[in-house]
């Protein structure tokens, strides 16, 4: 072997026949079941090609390639795994010369069909199977890099390697009954082949460059949907993870949108394989945070959105075919609900990746797809009691929850804009209980941006706040703009909130937590007094009772009130208001423990019927609240003004109005607003000569406003220039002047000290000439 390869170093253009001698005799003595010499052929052939390195290897190397290929085809498994062996060392080599015509398709479908191996003796399989997985890693490192070479990226080759790994990786068998020795499992030998897989595919996918992600993923998706692997979704998510920590940061984005894809695909498949995807999804989107979602970030939010109305739609229909044809699958509704579930979460997922801007801007996208009662949106019923609406606004609204939980920004006027906020606020007014309430938890979420809201799960009358460990900063200036522009919308639509008759004790608990954290983030010494006036109207409301609220309602607003009222007096540490309000609550332990939210807001509520008649001592008076804050520098007059709501037109017909009312509402109040109300004659009877009669007017109307068009146009096209100058000068002058008038009201200039200068009338005044009379020099005429 030494004079051999002396020889071929020495000589090196002899390679390509030393060459195909050993391929000839090695030929030979395989089909003889010479073994031995195949070995020994073998060996030389392996020698040689590792210490030869000239400019004519290449026709030496196909010798070489066609002497392992006649190995991997051959029956015997050992033979299988010695060519193996063999072309795993020729892959390791780094040629000089570039080969041009040099194919390995035959290697790449023969390891492939190597690592499916079911050979009978279970040793011997799993072998054969790490050989074949060892084969692909050999034909990804010789290829992947190399220009020249055949393109390893082709779908062709794709949908062979991609699956054989996934499936050693998917059927991890042990190799050996007894746990090997730490000396055998530092040996690349006794790995599993599961393990060796994973090696090989993270290590392909380690070199996939940014035009081939979607090759590389294709396949990936293919073998869960051809083995149904995305039911149990372990192995899926398991696969999903070593993909998205093998590939490059910034290709994170591509598998993302290859599984929304993916999932748009399978819109039509059983609930439970839609709901693997998207919990898939989920998991590749907290992966992909240190990257980015994408360039599309809407896109991405708008197919999750898409496929939650799809569920909502096959739920009420219990089919996905919409027709309903006989025979079409049917559909389980708890499997939708679990799906319908796993898209929100991951709604969750992929916007807690995101930075304020953009987080805000999908709040918005998202809030424009809720249906809100109105004209453009009627209610379809499906089934009693039940509407597409009303469960695209239960899933929407669950959805934005998750968006805006840990939500921070620093700027709340940018982040939440008035066409965001205004939707969103008009929803506390809906009729449905549910959907009032994950407004007001959306509310307070987006409002928290110190992680305040756990610490006011429940309501009640905390002796010393001090415990709470509350995080408090000073009000921003960006804040007290926010609050000039939004408080009055907000303290309305809380105060509105608070006399709903349908509330329970989860609505009173996110009140109470929405006025606590614009009290702690939000309030200036001006906030802080518009929220007191706002509580004490609630207790007036509740002391009034006009609406006819019940006896529980009625105690909740008094224990909301108390324990408000004890936090702010703590909060703006003002002895004597602190020592109003723990005078009153106080009483109210003694004399009116169904006041107090100890008593109200627990599972067994303890309340009073009687709460028409309720002595002064046991209620927060504005007149001692404003005498005593008025002491410490709040403005006392403002506090002694009741607060009263400005009712809206959106509020008169958002609550508690159906449909029908509505549009109809919005009709009488668009005509009651109307200027020409005073004018209009009574409403006469509206029958088919009417309408007749209003038809005809209207072509006659149209037909004159076609003929004045046409004889102005006729007028500019045939008149002659002077006219039309005339004409448009004449108008320009009266412009002109009425533009004077105007000037000459609006504008009193200080006294010049030149004296008298007749101004534009005629009438002599005592003023400077203002700088539209003044006259100019004409600078340049063409």
């Amino acid at each position: 072997m030494e004079k051999l390869t002396f020889y071929a170093l020495s000589a090196p253009e002899k390679l390509d026949r030393i060459g195909a001698y050993l391929s000839e005799r090695l030929s030979r003595d395989v089909s003889r079941h010479r073994y031995g010499y195949v070995c020994i052929a073998m060996e030389a052939l392996d020698q040689l090609l590792m210490a030869c390195h000239c400019q004519s290897i290449n026709l030496f190397v196909e010798s070489f390639l066609k002497m392992v290929a006649k190995l991997l085809e051959s029956e015997k498994p050992n033979l299988q795994i010695l060519g193996t062996n063999s072309f795993v060392k020729f892959a390791n080599i780094e040629e000089d010369t570039p080969s041009y015509h040099r194919s390995y398709d035959f290697f790449v479908s023969r390891f492939s069909e190597m690592c499916h191996s079911s050979y009978e003796d279970m040793e011997i399989r799993t072998k054969i199977r790490m050989a074949g997985i060892k084969g692909l890693q050999g034909v990804v490192r010789k290829t992947v890099n190399d220009e020249l070479q055949a393109n390893i990226w082709d779908p062709q080759h794709m949908d062979k390697i991609v699956p054989s790994l996934l499936y050693n990786l998917q059927n991890i068998e042990e190799t050996e009954s007894r746990s090997p020795s730490p000396l055998q499992s530092a040996d690349k030998e006794k790995e599993s082949p599961a393990e060796l897989a994973e090696r090989c595919l993270r290590e392909l996918l380690g070199r996939a460059a940014y035009g081939n992600i979607k090759n590389a993923i294709k396949p990936v998706l293919m073998h869960l949907d051809n083995h149904s692997l995305w039911e149990p979704k372990v192995f899926a998510i398991q696969c999903f993870k070593i993909i998205m920590y093998s590939i490059q940061p910034q290709h994170s984005h591509l598998v993302i949108q290859q599984l929304l894809s993916h999932l748009d695909a399978n819109s039509k498949s059983a609930a439970t394989v839609r709901a693997g995807i998207v919990e898939v999804l989920s998991e590749a989107a907290v992966i992909a945070a240190t990257g980015s979602v994408g360039p599309t970030v809407l896109e991405v939010f708008n197919t999750l959105l898409r496929q939650l109305r799809l569920s909502i739609d096959y739920e009420l229909t219990g089919s996905y075919d919409s027709a309903g044809n006989v025979g079409t699958k049917i559909i389980k509704e708890h499997e939708e609900r679990m799906f319908q579930e796993a898209v929100i979460k991951t709604i969750g997922s992929f916007a807690s990746t995101l930075p304020a801007y953009q987080r805000s801007e999908v709040m918005l996208f998202i809030m424009g797809k809720v249906p809100l009662p109105s004209m453009h949106h009627p209610m379809e019923p499906v089934k009693p009691g039940e509407n597409r609406n009303r469960l695209m606004q239960i899933m929407l609204l669950k959805s934005l929850l998750q968006v805006s939980l840990g939500f921070q920004c620093s700027n709340m006027l940018t982040a939440l804009p008035s066409s965001f906020l205004d939707p969103l606020l008009s929803s506390t007014l809906m009729e449905d209980a549910e959907l009032r309430l994950f407004v007001l938890e959306i509310l307070v979420s987006l409002i928290d941006r110190h992680d305040n809201r756990h610490k006011f799960s429940t309501i009640s009358t905390v002796p010393d706040i001090a415990v709470l460990k509350l995080k408090v900063d000073k009000c921003s200036r960006q804040d007290t703009l926010f609050m000039k522009k939004h408080s009055q919308q907000l303290y309305r639509h809380i105060y509105l909130s608070c006399n709903d008759p349908c509330n329970v004790q989860a609505h009173y608990e996110a009140l109470y937590a929405l006025l606590v954290m614009i009290s702690i983030e939000l309030a200036n010494e001006e906030v802080v007094v518009d929220l007191i006036r706002l509580v004490l109207a609630v207790q007036d409301l509740a002391l009034n009772n006009e609406d006819n609220l019940p006896a529980y309602n009625r105690c909740a607003l008094h224990a909301l009130c108390a324990a408000y009222l004890n936090l702010i007096s703590q909060l703006t540490t003002v002895p004597a208001f602190c020592q109003h309000i723990h005078e009153v609550i106080e009483m109210r332990k003694k004399e009116g423990p169904y006041l107090l939210p100890e008593d109200i807001f627990v599972e067994k509520p303890r309340w009073s019927k009687s709460v028409d008649q309720i002595d002064t001592e046991l209620l927060f008076l504005q007149s001692k609240v404003s005498e005593v804050l008025g002491g410490s520098g709040y403005n006392s007059d403002r506090l002694s003004t009741p607060y009263v709501p400005q009712l809206t037109d959106e509020d008169r017909l958002s609550k508690r109005k159906s449909i029908g009312e509505t549009i109809s509402l919005q009709v009488e109040v668009e005509s009651r607003n109307s200027p020409e109300k005073e004018e209009k004659a009574p409403a006469e009877e509206i029958t088919f000569e009417t309408l007749k009669k209003a038809i005809v007017d209207s072509v006659a109307v149209e037909e004159q406003e076609r003929e004045r068009r046409r004889q102005v146009v006729e007028k500019f096209q045939k008149a002659p220039f002077e006219e039309i100058a005339a004409h448009c000068g004449a108008r320009a002058s009266l412009l002109q002047s009425k533009l004077n008038q105007i000037f000459e009201l609006t504008i009193r200039p200080p006294p010049s000290p030149s004296g008298t200068i007749t101004a534009a009338y005629g009438q002599p005044q005592n003023h400077s000439i203002p700088v539209y009379e003044m006259k100019f020099p004409d600078l340049c005429v063409y």
